[in-house]
C-alpha cells in the first residue's frame, strides 16, 4: 500500500507537533510520500508563518522595517530547531532568504519560505528526503500546473525507497521563478502527488477529526461526518465548509484515490473518508438523509420582470451576458413566467451594480428590476436524499415553520443538494432548525 500523508500549518506548528508528525509517519511504512504546510498557530494569539511573510513582504513594498517582523518568524523555527536537536544551519538559510529578496522582491518567492523551511525541517527529523517543490510542481504560463511536466519531474525522485518530504502551497514557472497555488494549496500539492504515484489512499492531515455536518460555531458539537462522496464535498465546500481546498479533490478524484482527512493530535480517530462512490459502505450502515449544511453569507439577488419571459427566445443569455461582460459569476438562477431572478456575490457586483441595472432596462427592455440585498445560501447536501421522497418540501416546510421566509431555491437534477436562499439575519436559525429537524 502507498499513501501520501499531508500535514497542514497546524500539525507542524512547534516542536510538540513535529513529534506526533513523527509517531504518526513512524507507525506505519506504507506513508512513504510526505507533504508539509508552512508553521501554523501554536495557540490563538500566535500567528501563523505564512500570514507574517505576507506581513513582512507588505512592510518591504512602502519601504519600511520588516525586522521585528521577521524576526518572530525565525524565533518560531530556532525554537522547533532547539527543542528537536536538528542540525539545520537556519542562519544561513534566513541570511539567504533576506539577500534573495533584496534582489527579487517577489511576494510569492518570500510566502513561499515557509513551506521550504518546514520541510527542511521535517525532513531532517524523519531522516527523509528533501525534495524542493520548485524542481517538481511545474506551472505553464497561464498559472495553471503542467500536469505533464510535473508527472515527468516527479518521477525522477519518486523509484527509490526513502521516505520524501515535499514543501506544499508553491512550484515554479517554466523559467524558474517561484509561483505559488491559492492559500491552503499544500493539499492541491498532496493530491497531485497521491496522483502521479497511484496512491492507495491519500491523508490530509489537521487539527480536527474530520468533516462536521455543519460549522460548529452555529452547532455545538455536530456530528462528524463518517463517509462523504467527492460531489457532495464538492458541493459543500463551494458553499463554505472549508476543511480541504476545493481543487483538491480533482487530481485523486481521476485515478478514484480515496482521502481521509484525520486529526494529527487525536490520530486513532477514523476521520472522515472522502471517495467516489460510498454505496458499500451504506450497505453496512444506514446513510442519514441528510450528509452535511454549509452555507455562506452575503449575496445580492437582482430579479428581472417582463412580460412573456418564457416565451422570448434568447432572453436568459441576453441577461447573463451583461454580467458576464462585467466578469461577474453567477450562483444561481431561478425564474418564472415572467421574471428571472440572478443570484451574485455582493461584494463583487456593488461597484457596478447601478451599471448593471440601467443595462437591464435599456439594452435588454426589462420592465422592471428588483435588487434584495442581505441574502445567504444554505446548501443541504445529501446521497441519500435521492431516495427519499419529498425531502424539499420537508426542508421548505421545516423552514416554515420557524418562521423563515425562503428568497430562493436551486436544486439539481441529481436531488444531491438544495440550495435556498434566505435573510441573512436567518442565516444561524436555519441551519439550526435543518439539523434539529433531520440530524439531531
Amino acid at each position: 500500500m502507498i499513501k501520501v500523508a499531508k500535514f497542514g500549518g497546524s500539525s507542524v506548528a512547534n516542536a510538540d507537533q513535529f513529534k506526533k508528525v513523527k509517531d504518526i509517519i513512524d507507525s506505519d511504512d506504507s506513508r512513504k510520500f510526505i507533504v508539509t504546510s508552512a508553521c501554523g498557530k501554536s495557540q490563538a494569539e500566535d500567528n501563523k508563518v505564512t500570514d507574517l511573510l505576507y506581513v513582512v513582504h507588505a512592510h518591504l513594498k512602502y519601504k519600511l522595517s520588516a525586522d521585528d517582523v521577521f524576526s518572530l518568524i525565525e524565533e518560531k523555527y530556532f525554537n522547533i530547531k532547539k527543542e528537536l536537536g536538528l542540525k539545520i544551519d537556519l542562519d544561513k538559510e534566513f541570511a539567504k532568504i533576506k539577500e534573495d529578496i533584496k534582489k527579487i522582491s517577489d511576494v510569492d518567492y518570500l510566502v513561499s519560505r515557509g513551506e521550504y523551511l518546514t520541510a527542511l525541517m521535517l525532513s531532517e527529523y524523519l531522516d527523509a528526503k528533501f525534495v524542493d517543490a520548485k524542481d517538481v510542481f511545474i506551472f505553464d504560463y497561464s498559472g495553471d500546473i503542467d500536469i505533464k511536466k510535473t508527472d515527468e519531474a516527479l518521477h525522477k525522485y519518486i523509484s527509490s525507497d526513502e521516505k520524501i518530504v515535499f514543501p506544499g502551497f508553491y512550484g515554479a514557472m517554466p523559467d524558474g521563478k517561484i509561483k505559488v497555488m491559492s492559500r491552503g494549496g499544500s493539499d492541491i500539492t498532496g493530491s497531485i502527488i497521491a496522483n502521479v504515484v497511484n496512491a492507495d489512499l491519500y491523508e490530509n492531515w489537521t487539527d480536527v477529526s474530520g468533516i462536521l455536518v455543519c460549522d460548529p460555531r452555529i452547532i455545538e458539537n455536530p456530528l462528524r461526518i463518517d463517509n462523504i462522496t467527492y460531489s457532495e464535498l464538492r458541493e459543500m465546500s463551494y458553499m463554505g465548509a472549508n476543511v480541504l481546498h476545493d481543487e483538491a479533490v480533482f487530481p485523486v478524484r481521476a485515478k478514484n484515490i480515496p482521502i481521509n482527512i484525520k486529526n494529527t493530535n487525536d490520530p486513532e480517530n477514523i476521520g472522515t473518508m472522502i471517495m467516489e462512490s460510498c454505496v458499500e459502505v451504506d450497505k453496512k450502515k444506514k446513510p442519514y438523509d441528510i450528509t452535511g449544511i454549509s452555507g455562506k453569507k452575503g449575496f445580492t439577488v437582482i430579479t428581472c420582470i417582463k412580460s412573456h419571459i418564457s416565451s422570448e427566445v434568447g432572453f436568459l443569455r441576453k441577461v447573463l451576458s451583461i454580467f458576464e461582460n462585467y466578469n461577474i459569476s453567477i450562483e444561481s438562477c431561478p425564474s418564472s413566467v415572467d421574471s428571472i431572478s440572478v443570484v451574485v456575490d455582493t461584494e463583487k457586483i456593488k461597484k457596478y451594480l447601478y451599471e448593471i441595472i440601467s443595462k437591464l432596462k435599456d439594452e435588454i427592455e426589462c420592465d422592471d428590476v428588483h435588487v434584495t440585498e442581505g441574502i445567504s445560501l444554505i446548501a443541504v447536501v445529501g446521497r441519500a436524499m435521492v431516495n427519499k421522497h419529498g425531502m424539499s418540501g420537508k426542508i421548505f416546510a421545516t423552514l416554515g415553520e420557524n418562521n423563515i421566509n425562503i428568497k430562493t431555491i436551486s436544486q439539481g437534477t441529481d436531488e444531491i443538494c438544495i440550495v435556498v436562499g434566505v435573510d441573512s439575519k436567518d442565516f444561524e436559525k436555519s441551519i439550526r432548525c435543518i439539523y434539529e429537524k433531520f440530524i439531531k
